[in-house]
């Protein structure tokens, strides 16, 4: 097994204390609950898309990625799990978070264990989860587990939500395990049991060839 597994939590929340984060959150503790409670250590990382709002949009106009961007996308495409939370809008996911994954490679979240998750204000929108968020992650080759969340605005201060968040904590956790756990065995090779560990952060200037060298081939 590794020595730390790393579970990133994706948030559309607009709002400091915004249920969207709270919820995402949550799953995240109730499945690294049940890592630790198998002997790994997780680290919990929360990507809150509404500090990314500014740098998003002129990465979509300029194709170059700000530090804090590139920053959120690396720890996206390095993760063993991702929790996907996003507040619903007219029956389907917020601008913010479709505009955070518009700037992640289709491929790039191959066999990523995944969890999505959405709040509103009325439980009527529930299957936003599967009418939104599962295509786009799927889209995008994520490995989006069967079972989903929504929280309506009612569903807060209930005891059945937090069995609801538990119940779908438990197996992102297993996958995150199974996934760490066979890669050590030896009878399967990481990158043969999820490819998706062979996700690339591009470096958009990796080719860009020396000025100094440009001038220098000129004058010659």
């Amino acid at each position: 097994m590794t020595d730390r597994l790393t579970l990133a939590v994706v948030t559309a929340g607009l709002s400091e204390d915004s249920t969207t984060t709270r919820l995402g959150e949550a799953i995240a503790k109730a499945a690294s609950g049940v890592v630790e409670h198998a002997g790994q250590h997780v680290e919990i990382k929360v990507i809150a898309l509404r500090d990314l709002a500014h740098g998003l949009t002129d990465m979509m106009i300029t194709h170059v990625a700000s530090p804090a961007v590139q920053d959120a996308i690396d720890t996206v495409l390095t993760a063993d799990g991702l929790v996907a939370a996003s507040p619903t809008y007219k029956a389907s996911y917020s601008g913010l978070f479709k505009q955070f994954f518009d700037v992640i490679d289709e491929s790039a979240l191959e066999n990523l264990p995944t969890v999505v998750a959405a709040t509103g204000g009325s439980p009527r929108h529930s299957l936003v989860l599967d009418t939104a968020l599962r295509p786009l992650l799927s889209y995008l080759k994520a490995l989006v587990l069967p079972l989903g969340i929504y929280a309506a605005s009612e569903d807060w201060g209930r005891q059945d939500l937090q069995r609801r968040i538990d119940r779908v904590g438990a197996p992102l956790a297993a996958v995150m395990l199974a996934g760490s756990a066979g890669g050590a065995s030896g009878s399967l090779d990481n990158d043969a049991a999820r490819p998706g560990l062979r996700r690339e952060v591009k470096d958009e200037f990796s080719n860009v060839p020396d000025f100094a060298s440009l001038l220098a081939s000129v004058g010659s």
